[in-house]
């Protein structure tokens, strides 16, 4: 069962004029154009709560047994409950790829309905569903869930993304020899020029803008497709590998977006057994960044997994 507000729409329709309220927290470096909110309040969020676990049935985010779960982050990054957190099982151990494929749909099905329930919203632009797993990317609960975050506006990356021709980046040509799996109309893939060692790019075989547009097959598909590059990477180097992962998909800021197509980036930390590939200060202070695996041969070597 879905627990949680129940979905509202996909949002405003295209022309519909939606302005974003100014937030005061919301600045932009003069020196460099990052944009970025300085929010004081998550200074005091919790970390790594050594006893009990909040997320868990009967626990404090948690009081009602459940198969999934939503609930507003008690510390957000942005006001009015536009920061959600996921509860894909009760299960306090599984990973991700434990699940089953109707267990991982279900999770699949609660972020389409939180993508259309906050992009509906008036001053949201952009539903960025992401995931960290793992305390080396800042995972403070190690029960599995992930984050949604409703943006005022469409934050810079997903912007550069959707100016360039997607049909180049996510089509049949974008894959080469670098393809780990596919199938339910989905296809993963390490980038050609990926940033992080076992980098991984899943998209629909047919454009599909957002997470809501998908039907049935496709939600299943990436359900599928998800539990078998997720059991991968922990199969890759025998270990639980920790990872990010995002979704970039249609804004919902009433705009056409013809070039938006939906997709999922997944970063994982470690380049071999046990050891992290970092981001230092040669790739930050260049923002070009040096990738010690060749995309080919973590490609295959995924395959093997």
């Amino acid at each position: 069962m879905t627990d949680g507000a129940e979905a509202t729409g996909i949002g405003a329709g295209a022309g519909t004029e939606r302005h974003a309220p100014a937030d005061p927290r919301y600045r932009v470096d003069p020196l460099t154009g990052d944009e970025v909110y300085v929010v004081a309040s998550r200074q005091g969020r919790p970390n790594l709560p050594a006893v009990g676990c909040p997320f868990c049935p009967g626990g404090l985010e948690a009081p009602d047994p459940y198969e999934v779960r939503w609930f507003p982050n008690r510390w957000p990054a942005f006001p009015d409950e536009r920061c959600e957190i996921v509860l894909y099982t009760p299960r306090h151990d599984a990973a991700f790829w434990e699940l089953s494929v109707p267990e991982a749909r279900r999770v699949v099905d609660l972020w389409a309905e939180r993508t259309a329930a906050l992009g509906a919203r008036d001053g949201v632009d952009y539903v960025l569903v992401f995931e960290n797993r793992g305390p080396e990317v800042g995972a403070t609960i190690a029960h599995p869930h992930g984050q949604i975050y409703a943006f005022d506006r469409v934050p810079p990356r997903a912007r550069t993304e959707l100016a360039r021709p997607s049909g180049a980046a996510l089509g049949d040509e974008a894959i080469g020899d670098r393809l780990v799996a596919s199938g339910g109309g989905w296809r993963a893939w390490v980038p050609w020029a990926a940033n992080w060692p076992y980098e991984l790019l899943l998209a629909t075989h047919t454009r599909v803008p957002d997470l809501p547009s998908l039907d049935d097959l496709g939600r299943d598909g990436l359900a599928a497709i998800l539990l078998d590059v997720l059991a991968r990477l922990d199969r890759l180097f025998d270990e639980p590998m920790p990872y990010m992962m995002w979704f970039h998909q249609r804004p919902t800021d009433g705009g056409e977006w013809p070039e938006a197509w939906l997709h999922l980036h997944v970063a994982p930390l470690h380049r071999a057994p046990g050891i992290q590939r970092f981001v230092a200060a040669g790739e930050l202070g260049s923002q070009i960044y040096f990738n010690p695996v060749d995309p080919a041969e973590a490609a295959a070597r995924l395959r093997e997994a």
